[in-house]
């Protein structure tokens, strides 16, 4: 078999592994970042829990997904950021209109509703906060978009100041553009956007909303993002 061909049938071995509603749930819920048990993740996609696990073990023995285990208790994360890279820039592909469907109930309204407006997306900002974050950033000389995203000196001075120390030693791109699945735009990811989600939720700048990947802006963000990025307060609530 030659090179190509090797490559080929390695894509397509991965293509087969997300092309499954039950595993897609699985990937896309875990993009919190957190790590998740088989019946949380069961429960989420609601399948039983022999189903469930079935399903992790190919995911784990694809390399998508990382095992973790505590006394007990088995868990799974995604391996990794370029993981989190390519689920959610395969989310951004889905056609507008099916993924815009009419919610089923007020609860999922409102839990769509949330996600929209702020939410994490692996260990960084995403949703109308992380776009509104992004383009104040931008708007200020401290982020460049025209070749690629990317930091410029004052914007590595910005983070100095404002206490978000960035890892400048590791092979992670500091500033890299990640389309956003609900606004259609790019916003900060990469180590520097890892490192401002990580303050933010760390500071109370902004708090989970229940057990998912939704967040919201606190009174004490609004403050800080108004001083540190001259967001208006309200804009994000």
């Amino acid at each position: 078999m030659s090179t190509e061909d090797s490559r080929a049938a390695g894509l397509a071995a991965l293509a087969g592994l997300i092309a499954d509603r039950t595993r897609a749930a699985c990937l896309l819920a875990l993009l919190d970042g957190r790590a998740w048990t088989a019946g949380e993740l069961a429960r989420h996609a609601g399948v039983a829990p022999s189903t469930v696990s079935e399903h992790l073990h190919r995911l784990v023995a694809g390399g998508l997904l990382a095992e973790e285990r505590q006394g007990r208790h088995r868990y799974v994360r995604l391996a990794g950021p370029r993981v989190a890279q390519l689920v959610e820039d395969l989310a951004a592909q889905v056609p507008a209109a099916e993924a815009g469907r009419p919610p089923r109930g007020l609860r999922e309204a409102s839990a769509g509703a949330a996600m929209a407006r702020g939410r994490t997306c692996y260990d960084h900002l995403a949703g109308r906060l992380g776009i509104t974050v992004t383009d104040a950033l931008t708007g200020r000389g401290l982020l460049r978009q025209d070749t690629g995203f990317a930091l410029t000196d004052a914007g590595l001075e910005w983070f100095g100041a404002a206490g978000i120390p960035l890892d400048l030693s590791g092979r992670r791109p500091l500033a890299r553009a990640c389309l956003d699945w609900t606004e259609r735009r790019p916003h900060l990811a990469g180590a520097a956007g890892a490192a401002l989600c990580r303050r933010a939720l760390e500071a109370g700048w902004c708090v989970r909303v229940g057990s998912g990947r939704a967040v919201r802006i606190t009174p004490v963000g609004e403050q800080v993002l108004s001083d540190l990025l001259g967001i208006p307060s309200g804009v994000l609530r």
